[in-house]
């Protein structure tokens, strides 16, 4: 195997306008008892799984096919290529922090044959191989060929930064070369029906340094709302960028774009795409957000809907859930806002996790609030995107950790790690976090510099918090303003200086705003940064359509480690509503007060459908 010359994620590191940045993922091992068994079942379970897919699909075929080593028709959509590429992603991360053999040859294999289907111009795309060689490029509104391409780079620089090897970087080079000769900026105005590239371009840029993959990346934005497309709100091609202020069309196209335009201020800090995210940003948190982090209310087109269109129902995909922490994350690392940081947190654990089943092998593509026990997740997709996005992610979660910046060192989630950074003067630092979390929200930071310096350490203090946030200092208590939603301690640390922090964990129950019809009346229940849901199968003899909260139960919290995987379930006693089988619609009458005593038992909506089918809902009837 090549030498590793690990990189971030995202790599702010030379970005001019970023307040943070970035740690490697090599440099950070996930040890604690949640997240390291599901990134060790990500690498041992899924993510070969999803290769045998790709084998089953004929997506790996495809290639083959278009190299002139297999014959037969084309197999799978039309983008089936982005599958294959987030498959060698997700399969580079997991490398650069758990080196494996076997994984390295078969990722080599995998590459040689998206190096073999590669055409001598650099166009590279096997549904327009070998029979529709005449189609290239006729229709950007529909058929993904840049999409196809961003994902063909991202998985390259995960791919050169995990192993130090540049065999698909190369691929990817001269593909993006074939674009900007095809779509020449400032002269051939050129953008794709679903955005991606644009981000991964100017992650290219930061692998390489060569200014023309920023240009272009900035050309494709530019070129959007002035005709290339549609012109569809659909397709976010409505307006100039920097002229949208409204979150619209297909969740996933709209948060890929604005992850591009972040990527592009973080590199040039030009105002009007920094203003117009200003905006965006402020229409998707403040009206267009499940409780969950889930974005994308519509099943139609899976798209936003209009300010507070949020039904049980919502669409919610989980590549959306992951485009909005790419969008969180970049935004984070330009401003250091702890919103930001939080957005990540609850997608991260509420609107992604769902997204895949204990097992490791099934998959959500739609993440419901309410379902009558039809929504079940499955092996595949015919349009496959979300399995591997959720591998990809959650192979790479390591780099999300922690940043960086002159004065010292951000933890950005807690979870339990061992980490080993640096500051801006080389000095090395080990870090050690041990949690409970996300049950329980006691967090010790044990701080390791190899030679005892002045810098700040920087812990967040979540939105789910609240103001009872405790900290000690080598057992000392520190005084804090936590109105600043941030801890940040600056003193000489020496070896084995320790951080204790206690974040309270008291259940919440959650109502939605006065504009959200959906939720009038209705409660969601929340422990730290999970969300919680009632499903049937906790209750016998009671239709959980049926029951009905009072907004003050007393509830119990009670970790069950044999229940789907070890959970804190809460319990409490509720009511519910009478048996009714009266006229669908009726004269108004004061409600009936619901039947008291009934026991009601939530369990974290991330674990819902692993048992038997039945109803759920995330949002309950307050009596």
């Amino acid at each position: 195997m090549a030498d590793k010359h690990p990189g971030p994620v995202v790599d702010t590191s030379a970005s001019r306008h970023a307040r943070l940045r970035p740690v490697s993922a090599p440099d950070v091992r996930i040890t604690d008892d949640f997240w390291a068994p599901r990134l060790r079942r990500n690498r041992e379970v899924t993510i070969p799984a999803q290769h045998a897919q790709c084998e089953t699909t004929g997506a790996l075929r495809n290639f083959a096919r278009a190299a002139g080593s297999a014959d037969g028709d084309f197999s799978g959509r039309y983008y089936s290529d982005s599958d294959v590429y987030k498959w060698i992603e997700a399969a580079s991360w997991s490398m650069a922090t758990h080196p494996s053999e076997e994984l390295a040859d078969r990722l080599d294999s995998v590459i040689e044959l998206v190096a073999g289907a590669q055409e001598p111009d650099g166009y590279l795309n096997t549904y327009f191989s070998v029979d529709r060689v005449h189609e290239r490029w006729t229709d950007l509104v529909v058929r993904h060929e840049m999409y196809c391409v961003g994902h063909l780079v991202a998985a390259a620089v995960a791919h050169v930064r995990a192993t130090g090897r540049t065999t698909l970087l190369d691929v990817a080079l001269r593909a993006c070369a074939h674009i900007a000769e095809r779509f020449t900026p400032g002269q051939v105005p050129g953008a794709c029906g679903h955005p991606g590239l644009e981000m991964a371009l100017v992650e290219l840029y930061r692998t390489t340094g060569d200014e023309r993959w920023l240009t272009l990346a900035t050309w494709q934005l530019d070129s959007r709302g002035r005709g290339v497309l549609d012109g569809s709100e659909y397709l976010v091609d409505h307006q100039p960028v920097r002229q949208q202020d409204r979150v619209t069309g297909h969740a996933v196209r709209a948060l890929y774009l604005y992850s591009g335009m972040a990527d592009v201020v973080l590199e040039t800090g030009d105002p009007e795409l920094r203003a117009a995210l200003e905006r965006l940003w402020a229409d998707l948190s403040g009206a267009k957000t499940a409780v969950t982090g889930g974005v994308g209310a519509r099943w139609d087109g899976e798209a936003f809907g209009d300010a507070y269109e949020l039904p049980d129902r919502s669409y919610n995909e989980t590549c959306a859930a992951i485009a909005h922490i790419f969008l969180a994350w970049r935004l984070l690392l330009l401003t250091g806002e702890p919103q930001y940081r939080d957005a990540v947190e609850t997608a991260l654990h509420n609107g992604v996790l769902p997204g895949l089943s204990l097992s490791g092998t099934e998959f959500f593509y739609q993440n419901p609030l309410a379902d009558a026990g039809r929504h079940r997740r499955a092996e595949w997709f015919s349009c496959a995107c979300c399995p591997p996005n959720i591998a990809r992610l959650l192979a790479s979660l390591p780099g999300y950790l922690y940043t960086t910046d002159d004065d010292g060192i951000q933890v950005q989630l807690y979870i339990g790690n061992q980490a080993e950074l640096g500051l801006a003067d080389g000095t090395p630092v080990r870090l050690g976090l041990a949690t409970e979390l996300p049950w329980r929200g006691e967090v010790r930071l044990t701080v390791d510099p190899a030679e005892s310096r002045e810098f700040t350490v920087t812990l967040p203090v979540p939105g789910w918090a609240g103001a009872d946030v405790t900290v000690r200092v080598n057992g000392e208590p520190v005084a804090l303003d936590t109105g600043r939603r941030r801890i940040a301690l600056r003193r000489t640390w020496s070896a084995g200086d320790t951080v204790e922090v206690s974040l309270p964990t008291e259940v919440r129950t959650l109502v939605g705003h006065p504009r959200v019809s959906a939720v009038h009346h209705r409660a969601a229940l929340a422990m730290g940064p999970l969300v919680y849901c009632l499903e049937q199968a906790d209750h016998h003899g009671t239709a959980v359509a049926d029951i009905r909260l009072t907004g003050a139960e007393r509830w119990t919290v009670a970790h069950e480690p044999e229940l789907l995987g070890g959970v804190c379930t809460l319990s409490a006693q509720a009511g519910a509503a009478p048996v009714d089988d009266g006229p669908l619609y009726r004269p108004y009458r004061e409600p009936a007060a619901p039947t008291s005593g009934v026991n009601v038992t939530a369990v974290p909506y991330f674990a819902w459908a692993n048992r038997t089918p039945g109803e759920m809902r995330v949002f309950v009837p307050l009596a």
